[in-house]
């Protein structure tokens, strides 16, 4: 089985083109199940001899282990496809994963920020600093492109276009679509590349990213979450916001200030419509206020 494994990631890899990212989750949800069956049986199992009885007792395993449904509905997702790699190239006859059904989700609401805190979130870096350019470009880029922060820090100079105010962004599964930049970002990227040093061998044509720490590497999500944590204890604002609550709020308020669900759809990236209508649950603001103004027995107007 751990052979077959191998042979599935290098097929996400050359044939399917998958992200790294992508490859290193299915990695570790299939050593996750291979050490279980493995434990479970006292051998290596085969891919053959899998059951859908043993798959539907490792689910179990992982609900009582405390993994959240999210979870353990991505790791049967990963099962699903790596049986489906197997029946295809002949290692199963079946796929014993095509019978587990997901677990009921737990649909909860993104968290998000109002428009006073993100203006108190956006004027916090310093403006006479680097880094204080730097960070204020990161945050009003996220916010003005709704951007995830993978394709933030993934974005290089080349894909800015500053006359027309796009920026080129690669999003899951390598998917490319253009995002607007407001004048807002736009100004701040522009103060960001001018005042920033550039670092002894930095590359300046093709390729060269835009956001980069002191040392002129490319910046990674994580540095950009730290950065971030250092300026919610600055502001006190809240401290489950993380960089991708600056991509609900973007479409959140979209939602609130009249923009249509397909355009928002279309914005964020999204494949699925289904993904982007958890936004309707919290862009209420308009709603509310067309149902007071014209509703005769609304609450406000009694």
């Amino acid at each position: 089985m751990n052979q077959a494994i191998q042979r599935y990631l290098k097929y996400l890899k050359v044939e399917r083109n998958s992200s790294d990212l992508t490859i290193k989750s299915y990695r570790e949800d299939l050593a996750i199940l291979f050490e279980y069956l493995s434990e479970s049986l006292g051998r290596e199992p085969r891919p053959s001899e899998i059951t859908p009885l043993d798959l539907r007792t490792y689910v179990a395993a992982l609900h009582e282990a405390g993994y959240a449904k999210s979870s353990v509905a991505r790791r049967m997702a990963s099962l699903r496809s790596f049986f489906r790699f197997c029946q295809r190239d002949g290692l199963c006859d079946h796929n014993p994963a095509k019978p587990l059904r997901n677990p009921r989700r737990d649909r909860k609401l993104p968290h998000f920020l109002t428009g006073a805190e993100i203006g108190k979130l956006l004027d916090s870096p310093a403006k006479d600093t680097p880094m204080g350019l730097r960070d204020r470009a990161i945050f009003e880029t996220l916010y003005s492109a709704g951007l995830r922060v993978s394709e933030l820090v993934g974005t290089n100079v080349d894909d800015i276009d500053f006359e027309e105010g796009l920026v080129t962004v690669r999003g899951k599964g390598k998917r490319e679509r253009l995002a607007p930049l407001g004048k807002y970002a736009v100004r701040a990227l522009q103060r960001w590349l001018r005042k920033r040093k550039l670092a002894k061998g930095e590359p300046t044509g093709i390729g060269s990213p835009v956001f980069v720490n002191k040392f002129g590497k490319r910046l990674t999500t994580r540095s950009v979450g730290r950065m971030l944590e250092k300026y919610l204890k600055l502001t006190g604002l809240d401290t489950r916001t993380s960089p991708h609550t600056l991509r609900h709020s973007f479409a959140t308020h979209l939602l609130d200030r009249g923009a249509d669900i397909r355009s928002v759809q279309e914005l964020l990236g999204h494949k699925s419509l289904v993904t982007t209508q958890i936004y309707t649950h919290v862009s209420t603001a308009g709603l509310r206020k067309a149902y007071d103004l014209a509703h005769p027995r609304a609450k406000r107007n009694q």
